[in-house]
């Protein structure tokens, strides 16, 4: 994707951070690394858009990347439970990137993965990948 907004550096992703939160009914934001999936910055409440369970972690297992199952177990003097939270919801929705990015290339080699908006009844999710990053914003859903 060639979005200007998100290739001209940590200014220009700062105040385009800044915009969107600001927006009526998101909840948070967050930008990954594209390649890594590693979380470089955040906004909002994670409690506002998953429940985060204490007691266990519902972290899908991966190989590759930032979200490897040592961060799921590293419980006692490690990341706060609205930490743990993004990068619970962050490594849910790399893998989504992932696969819906195989299945783009599965129907049309030449073909790339531009925007996905995912509509629940109480939220909804605009992942837009980029070159470097991947950008999150998850908002109330409007009503119908």
């Amino acid at each position: 994707m060639s979005d200007p907004v998100l290739s001209t550096g940590p200014d220009a992703l700062e105040e385009t951070l800044g915009r969107l939160s600001k927006k009526p009914g998101v909840k948070a934001t967050i930008v990954l690394d594209r390649a890594s999936g590693a979380i470089l910055k955040t906004s909002g409440q994670v409690s506002a858009v998953r429940k985060i369970n204490s007691t266990s972690s519902s972290l899908p297992t991966q190989t590759t990347g930032s979200f490897s199952s040592d961060a799921a177990t590293n419980t006692t003097a490690g990341p706060s439970t609205q930490e743990q939270g993004f990068q619970e919801l962050a490594a849910i929705v790399w893998n989504f990137i992932g696969t819906a990015g195989g299945l783009v290339q599965q129907l049309d080699t030449e073909d790339e993965l531009k925007l996905l908006r995912l509509r629940t009844k109480k939220q909804e999710l605009v992942i837009v990948p980029d070159v470097k990053y991947l950008l999150i914003v998850v908002h109330d859903t409007p009503p119908a």
